[in-house]
Order: C-alpha cells, then structure tokens, then sequence
C-alpha cells in the first residue's frame, strides 16, 4: 500500500475518534438537557439531529477503511 494511501486511512481514522468523540459528548448533553425540569426543545432537536448526521457520517467514513471485496 503506497504512503498516500496509509496517510489517507490515517487520515479517516482520526476523524472517525473525533466524530466518535462528538457523539459521545452530544449524549451526555442531551442526558443532562432532558434531565432538567425545564428544556429547550429546540435545543433538543437540535441536538438529536446533530448525533444522527454524526452517526451517519461515522458509518460513511468507516466504509470507507473498509476494502472492497468481490465475493
């Protein structure tokens, strides 16, 4: 595999964590967000449509370090 290709899949892999990392993190806001009393729902909506374009986006990408195999 040629340097450019290791660097690219580097490259995605990093961004996985980080869109990972995201995700996580709009989960703990959201927790805390329908915990309270009182909540934006704007703000949650927003929020929840926030974790599903990372989740996709997330699915993307790992398809992508995935190799194509012909069966």
């Amino acid at each position: 595999m040629p340097i450019a290709a290791n660097d690219t899949l580097a490259a995605i892999e990093h961004r996985v964590i980080e869109l990972k990392l995201e995700h996580r993190d709009l989960d703990v806001a959201i927790e805390s967000l329908v915990a309270a009393p009182v909540h934006d729902q704007l703000q949650l909506r927003r929020f929840k449509k926030r974790k599903l374009l990372l989740k996709d986006q997330i699915s993307f990408l790992e398809g992508q370090l995935v190799p194509d195999i012909l069966a």
